[in-house]
Parts: structure tokens; sequence; C-alpha cells
């Protein structure tokens, strides 16, 4: 059995689960952020550990999950923002927390401006 990796067993996972047709979703920032879309990155603190002087390590991971729209109109933009974070929450795994939502922010990002904003999710990883 090959080892577990926080690659395949958290953000893939993560991933997978949020998975939905209101936008793509990318396990780490993609060279080109296509709107909608969801981009899962790590937060600070990253990992924080919850063993010590054990034989299994087990850590709790904080990630962002950055939604994202296209800037078109600034109430459409917000609404289509909205309905997109709700959607998320709705879809997060059986032991994934979500915290706060941060308040959402104009990016330019080449010739677009795009609305984001992040939440902060949190889980347990255990190496195996």
């Amino acid at each position: 059995m090959p080892a577990s990796s926080i690659a395949t067993d958290v953000r893939g996972v993560l991933a997978t689960a949020l998975a939905t047709s209101l936008a793509s979703v990318y396990t780490s920032v993609p060279e080109t952020v296509i709107p909608p879309a969801v981009v899962i990155v790590p937060d600070s603190p990253y990992l924080e550990t919850t063993t010590i002087g054990k034989s299994v390590t087990r850590v709790k991971i904080n990630m962002t999950v950055s939604a994202a729209v296209a800037y078109n109109n600034n109430a459409g933009a917000l609404n289509q923002l909205e309905v997109l974070i709700i959607a998320l929450i709705g879809l997060m795994p059986t032991g994934y927390v979500v915290g706060d939502v941060s308040q959402p922010t104009i990016i330019s990002v080449g010739a677009s401006n795009i609305l984001s904003a992040d939440l902060s999710v949190s889980t347990y990883y255990t190496q195996t």
C-alpha cells in the first residue's frame, strides 16, 4: 500500500468534493485563472502538529479555499460569488471545518478583473 500524502488525501479529497458545475476546481494555483474558479492553497499556519514523540504523525492542516468569479458587473458578480460560496460550504466533506469567509476583493489578473473571497478550511491528517 503506498504511503498517504497531503496532496492526494487532503487537497485531492477536498477538490473532488468541491467539484461543481459552478466553477473549475484547482488543488494549487493555476498558471491562468479562468473564472469562475475555486483554488485550494495553504493557509498560515499551514501545518499544526498535534502529536509529539509518537509513532504516528498527525497534523492539523489549514487551507484557504479561494472562490473567484468574473467582475463584469458589481451586483451580478457579488451575487454569483455568494452563490458559489454557499455551494462550496454545502459541499464540504465530513471532517473538514469551514471557518470565516473573507470580504470580497477585486483582483486584477492580466487584463481581467476577478471578484474573490477566501474561505478558511481545516482538517486533520495522519501519515500512514
